[in-house]
């Protein structure tokens, strides 16, 4: 089995599920009880907090555990409903977690400007400027895309939030442990993580609110979070995002390097064996991430070939993939709805190999020559 689908998901880190089973076996207290068992529960969310925190260059304080990246998105959103200045300005290449959000709050008064992207993806810092009103609450604007890998110049568009005293927030879900993420360099005042992108587990996430953040809770209870997230805490999913985060950023190097290695062989073999391919991935995008369209085939039938080979690929966003309908982030980049269909997104991992990423090309071509979804 060959799987090259890690902007979708990860597999959980061998070090990783050691922590999360010590912890499930040995400290199951409650965090918010006053017995050891509940302090030794707190200590060690505390400790996974710090690791986080030092992953991304920030405060521990900062750092708020959420159910996920989807959750820490829908915080953030969710408070224009309270805001004086109800306009959001946003990108036509974000996450499903951020468009479907602002398409609901608009029944609460919320407008929202989406601001269209040139042909490889990124965020023109001008236009954002030039969209900002007086009644301008908050900017999201993604810092890398699950799609095609593209890496938005964060700094100089927080730089015109920060002229204009706007709050500003970055879905960061799949950058950590693809580069080196550093939230005070970004500018950012707000950015949303999720542990099962960089080898942690799946329901876990994290906000990153800078320190004079005002923010309120989405869901009400207990106080927990520093009564932004109340719910008795997922001990074992937090220790587990801590770790992970720690090694995502002890290993970046070495996982750079491997993934960098893995696209470079993928798209020089593909490029030498199927004619007419486009690449819609940039060069300086996220390592291992590739957006490539194939003309003389749809993806669903490449995908199809695949599967039956043992190779997970996608043709998309995970979170819809189910769906064969052109994708939104493509349709922004300036793709036909026919090259839109014919698209892959392969996104490589440390447990790939160059021999993999060679048979994985092998794959493609033999399906794509023989136009069949049986090889």
């Amino acid at each position: 089995m060959y799987y090259f689908d890690h902007c979708a998901t990860t597999p959980l880190h061998k070090v990783v599920l050691k922590v999360m089973q010590k912890t499930e076996n040995d400290h199951f207290g409650n965090p918010s009880s006053i017995h050891s068992w509940g302090h030794k529960s707190r200590s060690i969310i505390e400790a996974a907090r710090s690791q986080m925190a030092d992953s991304i260059g920030c405060s521990p304080y900062e750092i708020v555990f959420t159910g996920g990246g989807t959750e820490s998105n829908n915080l953030v959103l969710y408070n224009m409903i309270y805001s004086s200045k109800n306009h959001v300005i946003t990108s036509a290449i974000e996450h499903p977690a951020i468009l479907k959000v602002l398409n609901r709050l608009k029944q609460f008064g919320v407008e929202t400007t989406i601001l269209k992207v040139d042909k490889s993806g990124i965020v023109n810092p001008d236009e954002l400027h030039n969209a900002i009103q007086q009644n301008t609450g908050l900017i999201s604007i993604m810092y890398a895309n699950n799609e095609t890998g593209v890496i938005q110049p964060l700094e100089d568009l927080s730089h015109i939030a920060q002229k204009y005293g706007i709050p500003f927030h970055s879905d960061g879900v799949q950058t950590l442990g693809k580069i080196p993420v550093n939230v005070n360099d970004t500018g950012v005042d707000m950015m949303s993580f999720s542990a099962h992108k960089f080898y942690g587990p799946k329901g876990v996430g994290a906000l990153f609110i800078k320190g004079n953040t005002s923010l309120k809770s989405l869901i009400l209870g207990g106080g927990q979070e520093r009564n932004l997230r109340a719910g008795t805490e997922n001990v074992s999913g937090i220790v587990g995002m801590g770790k992970a985060s720690e090694l995502a950023k002890s290993e970046l190097k070495e996982t750079q390097a491997h993934l960098n290695k893995l696209e470079q062989i993928f798209v020089s073999d593909l490029r030498q064996n199927i004619k007419n391919i486009k690449f819609n991935s940039t060069s300086n995008g996220l390592p291992g991430v590739v957006s490539v369209s194939i003309p003389s085939m749809e993806s669903g039938k490449l995908l199809i070939g695949l599967n039956r080979r043992g190779m997970a690929v996608s043709s998309g966003s995970a979170c819809s993939s189910g769906t064969v309908k052109p994708s939104p982030v493509l349709k922004a980049l300036g793709l036909s709805n026919d090259l839109n269909l014919k698209t892959l997104r392969i996104s490589f991992g440390k447990g790939n190999s160059e021999e993999d990423t060679r048979e994985l090309v092998k794959a493609i071509v033999e399906i794509v020559t023989r136009k069949s979804t049986y090889g």
